[in-house]
């Protein structure tokens, strides 16, 4: 379903023009606008008593794919139901024939009865229009839990003033058959507490605040710059009840129109500081996220700054940057709880004080990106009260963002620096500057010889060994470690399936300690090859039991294997998960605390310096080293975390663009945590996976400090040889001179961000020129194209 369905605000997406034009053509057929009554069903027809009269034929993605018919032995009310048989890969549309009138200060609710029978889904919502067609083609939408009985489905919700009109209907993806029963619309109106002004004010030296109680949304007035920034509501889901100001305080009651839940919302102001606070505290079910504050608006010429991974940058004018989401809870996210929108200069940032059960969504208005924080459900309540910082800049940018939160962090005591961790661990100077190899040769010592014997002192060598090699390697100060993992586990009956079964697996997991998701299923987690070229997916551990594990497996291996340091895969970008067994149930937040707790292990009982998958600011006190946070996760190759091994000749679109697009890219990480943890690219995304652009890569890692990853054999290391002394010899010096310092500042010296520097807290600067002709710096010295210029003090190094 996620090809098709955005749930918390859904949309369709994935139309061709044709079929978007052929649907467009079902829905127009004979359409009628009744006139709509408060309080009384605008569907004469929803129970199918009389046939499928007022409704419309089916419409299939897939010719002759599906069918309606009426099903008088399956019924949850009256003689009949409706029956959808589909067969199908794709989508199906099932709808009444009627238009609806839209009214901003109406509330309409839209419920049905439905069963499923199949692997296939549907969703409950409307398709919204305004003057010239089509806004959202699944606006207000909600799925149907996986379960053989009958359930009542129900999405309430509110038209904003562009919407000119409204169609109900069921949608859905995949084989399956489907009931339908007692399908209505109401509608309500919608009123306020009392008689509220128009606005509402705050304000202090430097800021004005101002609340529109008809809308929503917020405008501050930045006195410093003489700008105003202005939301927009994109979402509609909020209808104030009542508003008032007290101090530097705005207190807000809304209701959730969509759920019913009700909200206690505090706005505070900063008594002198550019910032605010927003608190949101409720009780009650929740469905479903919701969006709040609603987004900013963008100019032309400004820039959204995501913490996605290392860091990026997208131009809100951008047409090749899609609508996503991006979780606050896993690295494969937003892996810094902020995001923010410059022109260079002055700026907006939002920092999520409580990201375990949030998410950003970026999106469009007026054709610019913006971004709403949406509030995740916790175990489908609103749980805990959760809270949001705004704050404004009139200058300093995406590094004035950065430095505001390392000083956030620093001030809850997260902030812990490799100098710190090599107190408790010395084999944290084995890890500065080391470079990180995966190579499985059968003899690889004497490859370890060959990268000694050429310079490449510094290795973190992470592809394991027998206790012999493990002990050689030791001697020659290698930081030798080993891959593991406490989140798979398959189930034992499927072993004799598969192509290969992982000892790494701890199978007596299985079921027990294994995941349950809200609809009792057991949670589904990465996908085994099988004998017969299909794949089969794992279970997921719960994290609770995760540590019990490790504590039975590491311990008794250090034995015999004396490793220095242990790779914990996907704990840090596998997201925080929810768990419904009734023996070991869990929160994000406690899917976070217990993720912590493994990794906390790893690092100070066991002594080992502790890496993780993708990687996620949570774990900054526990970890030592990050691989993938240099590899944006959504601009990886496809399939990245398969065939690592295997070298490509071509490069694809989203690698040139924006995994290495240095258009986009910022170190964003870097000038939070450089000083904290050590990045590494993805084991499927290394520095020679894409020989053409294994220069670039190394100018990044240059650029931001940052050591290399190299996977190879024995054949591939003699055939390459050069190029990874090369590798080594460019960015080695520049790691070894920054390995401790923090990253102060980051600054592009060409408007077309050919040319970047980077500063560092021990005067070290290091410019690095992306561009196809030479620089030349303000002191005369030329930097060649695809070259660097490498400073520290009276040390300075030019491109070889």
């Amino acid at each position: 379903m996620a090809k098709f369905f955005r749930i918390f605000g859904l949309c369709l997406t994935g139309f061709s023009l044709f079929s978007a034009i052929g649907l467009q053509q079902h829905l127009c057929a004979g359409q009628n606008a009744p006139v709509v009554q408060h309080g009384k069903p605008a569907i004469t027809n929803g129970g199918f008593e009389d046939g499928l009269s007022g409704w419309k034929r089916l419409w299939t993605r897939e010719p002759e794919a599906g069918r309606v018919v009426l099903d008088n032995q399956v019924v949850h009310s009256g003689h009949y139901s409706v029956r959808i048989d589909f067969s199908g890969s794709k989508d199906w549309s099932f709808m009444p024939d009627l238009e609806i009138p839209a009214d901003s200060d109406t509330l309409f609710e839209l419920s049905s009865w439905v069963k499923i029978s199949g692997s296939g889904a549907g969703v409950l919502g409307v398709i919204t229009y305004d003057d010239q067609g089509v806004i959202d083609w699944t606006y207000a939408g909600v799925s149907p839990k996986k379960t053989a009985d009958w359930q009542y489905i129900k999405t309430r919700f509110r038209t904003s003033g562009n919407i000119v009109k409204i169609i109900p209907r069921w949608i859905g993806e995949g084989p399956a058959t489907i009931w339908i029963d007692d399908f209505q619309i109401h509608t309500t109106p919608l009123s306020q507490t009392g008689v509220l002004p128009p606005s509402i004010s705050i304000t202090n030296p430097v800021m004005d605040v101002t609340l529109d109680t008809r809308n929503n949304t917020l405008t501050v007035f930045d006195k410093r710059s003489n700008f105003k920034w202005r939301q927009v509501n994109l979402h509609n889901d909020l209808w104030l009840l009542d508003a008032k100001s007290s101090g530097q305080t705005i207190a807000m009651r809304m209701e959730s129109l969509t759920s019913g839940l009700r909200l206690n919302i505090d706005l505070t102001l900063d008594l002198k500081l550019p910032e605010f606070d927003i608190t949101i505290a409720g009780n009650g079910s929740m469905p479903q996220s919701i969006g709040f504050p609603e987004p900013f608006v963008t100019d032309t010429g400004t820039y959204l700054i995501v913490p996605l991974n290392e860091g990026i940058s997208y131009p809100v004018n951008d047409p090749s940057i899609h609508p996503m989401r991006l979780i606050a809870y896993g690295g494969h996210g937003i892996c810094m709880s902020f995001w923010g929108v410059t022109d260079g200069v002055r700026g907006q940032m939002a920092i999520i004080e409580t990201p375990d059960d949030a998410s950003i969504q970026i999106e469009r208005y007026d054709q610019k990106l913006c971004i709403t924080p949406f509030w995740d459900p916790e175990k489908e309540r609103f749980g805990y009260s959760r809270r949001i910082k705004y704050l404004f800049f009139d200058e300093g940018g995406f590094v004035a963002m950065c430095k505001k939160y390392r000083s956030y962090i620093q001030a809850q005591g997260r902030l812990h620096t490799l100098a710190q961790k090599r107190l408790d661990n010395p084999n944290v100077d084995l890890l500065v500057g080391a470079a990180n190899i995966w190579c499985w040769d059968q003899e690889p010592l004497s490859i370890v010889k060959e990268m000694k014997a050429a310079g490449m002192d510094k290795i973190l060598w992470s592809a394991a060994g027998s206790p012999e090699i493990i002990a050689a390697m030791n001697q020659q100060r290698v930081l030798t470690g080993r891959y593991d993992i406490y989140q798979d586990v398959m189930d034992p009956e499927r072993f004799p399936t598969l192509r290969y079964v992982d000892s790494n697996w701890p199978t007596h997991a299985w079921p027990g300690d294994i995941i349950i998701d809200s609809a009792g299923q057991w949670e589904k987690g990465w996908e085994i090859e099988t004998k017969d070229n299909k794949l089969y997916p794992c279970g997921v551990l719960c994290d609770s039991k995760a540590l019990q594990y490790a504590a039975e497996r590491i311990p008794v291996e250090l034995k015999s294997h004396p490793y220095r340091a242990r790779f914990i895969d996907t704990t840090t970008a596998a997201p925080w998960r929810e768990c419904y067994h009734p023996d070991h149930p869990m929160t994000r937040s406690q899917s976070r605390q217990e993720k912590m707790r493994l990794l906390e292990y790893i690092s100070n009982d066991m002594k080992l310096i502790a890496g993780s998958e993708t990687g996620h600011d949570a774990a900054v006190p526990y970890v030592h080293y990050f691989e993938g946070m240099m590899s944006l996760g959504p601009y990886r190759i496809d399939d990245a975390g398969r065939n690592m091994g295997q070298i490509l000749s071509r490069v694809p679109q989203q690698i040139r663009q924006f995994q290495l697009g240095h258009e986009y890219r910022l170190p964003l990480w870097e000038l939070v945590y450089h000083d904290c943890v050590t990045s590494y690219w993805y084991w499927g995304d290394y520095n020679n996976k894409i020989p053409a652009v294994w220069e670039k890569r190394d100018l990044f890692n240059i650029l931001y400090a940052t050591p290399p990853m190299f996977m190879f054999d024995r054949a591939l290391w003699t055939q390459n040889r050069s190029r990874f002394i090369r590798s080594y010899r460019n960015i080695t010096p520049v790691l070894l001179n920054t390995g401790y310092s923090e990253m102060t500042d980051f600054r592009f010296l060409t408007p077309d961000r050919n040319v970047q520097q980077s500063l560092f807290a021990n005067g070290t600067k290091i410019t690095v020129n992306f561009g196809k002709t030479a620089f030349r710096m303000p002191d005369g010295r030329k930097i060649k194209a695809m070259g660097w210029l490498f400073d520290k003090g009276d040390q300075q190094a030019l491109t070889p």
